[in-house]
């Protein structure tokens, strides 16, 4: 098909008026929520091009909540208990704090194994009776645990960091309050796994939808492609029945011809048999070729003729009586055009109107227009659309996206005379149009 008008903007089918979207729609398109979504989208696109600067974040974050405390920290620990931080040489608690906070470089790379080392250290500084701000290492590699690696192996890590803390606060380093300590390490140890794990369910719900709008977008296309392979044969039926009728006159004629020259002894007679046998050959090359798409035909259609512009006329009185008023308008001579164009005009206009039918309902009125004129054929049918207010029926989102029989019909129809096409709402906001102009050449007439 040749290239489509500009006006041609909107190809997809009419629908009813839709509520104001929801969801994820709606967050998207809040200027303060689409901008954090936005700037989310851009910060995962950064952290897979450049991994390193997530974790060198992360360190840092760390060393900078522990410097300060082994820098000028008086050795008390969160529970209010002096630790035994100044019996030991000063460079141990510096050690401590290294050992804690540089496995967090391979957090994402080997979770478990990151989690389980920054654990030991921890159980041995508490051994030597010091508390570190570096052990939020620990916690950080337990949420990591949680949303990037093993679930299996998670469970024993939430265990061992449960005996951790209890062996701590009641063995290793004693509290004033026991239940107050082991109550608010336990708490931090929960919400680590709970974070990691909702953000774990987060992160796979997304990949699922994505997923799904990849394989819809997929099943879209094929639709699609189906759709107009499906009307391609439908075409191809009709154009073989036309054909196929066009070269039995033909061989009838050229074997009359053929015979009635035998009869007055004229030359001409072998060159008739010749065109009437070509013919034949041309005829069972036809069927062979395209006969396997009469598997596909409908019976009626086997045993009725193809309409034509004379036909328009049943047509519209059906859609009347359907209830919705048609105007008809006719200029040139239409019924001198040949009758693959007469049925592709034809098909046209039963495509349009019927989806007149469909989506704007009997409240509608419809205006047909044929002009034949300069080797060109033009098809107009406009409608007036549903009234203001008119409740029509609202169709699922799967409906909505179903290109339909309908507009690939009649693109595949234009397309075989290299047509334009204009599918779209009209200019005054309301209605429906249907625009199409056929090339046809003047071999296409018949006198």
């Amino acid at each position: 098909m040749s290239a489509e008008r500009p006006a041609a903007a909107t190809d997809t089918p009419r629908r009813a008026a839709l509520p104001p979207p929801s969801g994820f729609d709606a967050a998207w398109a809040h200027p303060v929520l689409g901008r954090m979504w936005r700037g989310r989208q851009d910060r995962q696109r950064l952290d897979r091009r450049h991994p390193w600067l997530l974790d060198t974040a992360v360190v840092l974050f760390v060393v900078g909540v522990t410097l300060p405390d082994l820098l000028w920290g008086s050795g008390i620990s969160p529970f209010g208990d002096t630790d035994s931080r100044g019996q030991l040489p000063s460079g141990v608690p510096f050690a401590f704090a290294a050992a804690l906070i540089l496995p967090l470089w391979w957090r994402r790379r080997a979770p478990a194994v990151t989690f389980f080392v920054i654990a030991l250290v921890s159980l041995a500084q508490w051994a030597v009776g010091i508390w570190l701000p570096a052990g939020i290492s620990a916690l950080i590699a337990l949420y990591t645990l949680a949303r990037h690696g093993s679930l299996r192996l998670l469970g024993w890590a939430g265990a061992l960091a449960a005996a951790n803390v209890v062996l701590a606060v009641w063995v290793l380093v004693p509290a004033k309050h026991p239940l107050l300590g082991v109550f608010f390490l336990l708490g931090t140890v929960t919400a680590a796994v709970a974070v990691g794990l909702t953000l774990r369910i987060r992160q796979m719900y997304l990949a699922a939808l994505e997923d799904r709008a990849r394989r819809l977008e997929i099943e879209q296309e094929q639709r699609v492609k189906l759709t107009a392979a499906a009307e391609r044969s439908r075409v191809a039926r009709e154009m073989h029945d036309i054909v196929g009728h066009n070269l039995s006159v033909m061989v009838s004629v050229a074997d009359g011809a053929a015979t009635l020259a035998a009869n007055r002894n004229e030359q001409s007679t072998e060159a008739l048999r010749i065109l009437g046998d070509t013919g034949r050959q041309a005829m069972a090359e036809l069927r062979r070729v395209l006969g396997v798409l009469r598997e596909y035909q409908e019976d009626e259609r086997m045993l009725s003729p193809q309409p034509g512009i004379r036909d328009l006329d049943s047509l519209l009185a059906r859609v009347r009586a359907a209830g919705v008023p048609v105007t008809y308008r006719t200029v040139g001579d239409l019924d001198a055009l040949g009758d693959g164009v007469q049925l592709t005009v034809y098909r046209i206009v039963q495509e349009s109107l019927t989806n007149t039918l469909k989506h704007a309902g009997t409240d509608a009125s419809a205006e047909v227009t044929l002009a034949a004129e300069a080797g060109e054929v033009r098809i107009r049918v406009a409608d007036t659309g549903a009234p203001p207010g008119t409740l029509l029926r609202v169709k699922s989102a799967a409906q909505h996206n179903d290109p339909g029989h309908g507009l690939v019909g009649i693109r595949q129809r234009a397309a075989m005379y290299g047509g334009t096409v204009i599918i779209g709402p009209r200019d005054t906001g309301h209605g429906w149009l249907v625009d199409v102009v056929l090339d046809v050449p003047p071999g296409d007439r018949l006198p």
